[in-house]
């Protein structure tokens, strides 16, 4: 195997993106040699990971329509990381030049938006890096060689900035410092057990920094359902949206606390969102306020209304508020989900600007 990745190498300094015989070749030792290779440990590999073998997948590109300046060879989970877009995986780049091949835990840079996918933004990227490390971080202290950053030497050609900004972490080899196979499927295995953890902590959390939020998520999967189109599976992205159970949670925690932050202020407090189209009616000294509640995992930058909700929160103005309790802690286990903590944010009054809302459908009169 390391006779392979010396090739591969030495092949880059003839990199052309369209078909030569050297692009060929480099072509045949990625797919024929190198992924074959690593297929061979698609047992111990899966063990390694905690997945079923049948999940295991092992993929070489040598590009797609045309040669990358970049090839690359990727280990990863078939459901959590469908394409080399989405999810996170193993992957071993090679710089553009050749002088160095590197073995990274990286991420897509791509996230599900509703029915499709988008780019991820660098601030995006770099939030999931943030979260990854320290859920890999006492299992990579056994490593003092794992660099944070890796340099593709390929200027900014879109892809390979791409993974250079979603690096976790790497090992890197110099080519005339390549270590034998042995130790190279040691410190895969290595690597692949980091990965592991990754996608244990991405199934437990119903929000990783970067990803949509899951109520928003949800709500433009059922506008492309009722719209009759097929909507993507958010497969790779904190495997799904929430759960009605987990909804009903994270409303109920979040009205609870801002029932006792406006009793903390001299608020006399009802909650009547099972009969009315907002939360909580307030009063106090004659006065009245009406308060729109909204609960999630995520940073809270986006909330889900509905029309109704828009339209009586605009006619309660300026009487009238919205209570955002942000980043709770949904702990899902094999019993009913925990909802803990967050941060309460409150806008009163709350005058709903047209700019600040965003159409995830809309009905549209036919003439019929």
């Amino acid at each position: 195997m390391d006779e392979f990745l010396r090739q591969i190498c030495d092949l880059q300094q003839f990199w052309n993106s369209e078909p030569t015989g050297e692009m060929e070749r480099r072509g045949a030792l990625l797919r024929r040699e190198l992924e074959p290779r690593i297929k061979e440990w698609s047992v111990e590999l899966a063990q390694a990971i905690g997945i079923p073998v049948e999940d295991l997948g092992v993929k070489a590109s040598n590009g797609v329509t045309k040669n990358a300046i970049v090839p690359w060879t990727r280990i990863f989970s078939k459901q959590a990381s469908p394409s080399a877009t989405t999810g996170w995986y193993v992957v071993y780049l090679f710089d553009a030049p050749g002088h160095r091949v590197h073995l990274s835990l990286i991420q897509g840079t791509t996230k599900w938006q509703g029915p499709s996918l988008s780019r991820r933004s660098d601030a995006e990227l770099a939030a999931r890096v943030r979260w990854a490390r320290p859920v890999i971080a006492a299992a990579a202290a056994a490593r003092s060689d794992l660099a944070d950053t890796i340099d593709l030497q390929a200027g900014n050609a879109g892809l390979a900035a791409g993974y250079e900004r979603g690096n976790v972490v790497a090992l890197s080899y110099g080519r005339d410092d390549i270590p034998p196979s042995d130790v190279l499927a040691r410190d895969l295995f290595f690597m692949v057990g980091l990965l592991g953890l990754v996608y244990q902590a991405e199934k437990t959390m119903p929000f990783i920094p970067g990803d949509t939020a899951p109520e928003i998520l949800e709500a433009e999967m059922e506008a492309a359902k009722t719209a009759e189109r097929k909507p993507a599976k958010a497969t790779g992205q904190g495997f799904g949206v929430l759960t009605s159970e987990e909804r009903k949670v994270l409303e109920q925690h979040a009205v609870a606390m801002a029932t006792r932050h406006y009793e903390d202020l001299g608020w006399a407090v009802l909650d009547v969102g099972l009969k009315e189209p907002f939360d909580l009616l307030m009063t106090r000294d004659g006065e009245i306020l009406r308060a729109e509640v909204k609960g999630t995992t995520s940073h809270g930058a986006q909330v889900v209304l509905t029309r109704r909700e828009v339209e009586k929160q605009r006619e309660f103005a300026p009487a009238n508020a919205l209570v955002i309790v942000h980043s709770i802690e949904l702990v899902r286990g094999p019993g009913k989900p925990v909802a803990d903590g967050g941060t309460l944010v409150c806008v009163s009054p709350w005058e709903i600007a047209e700019k600040d809302l965003t159409v995830v459908s809309y009905i549209y009169r036919t003439g019929l």
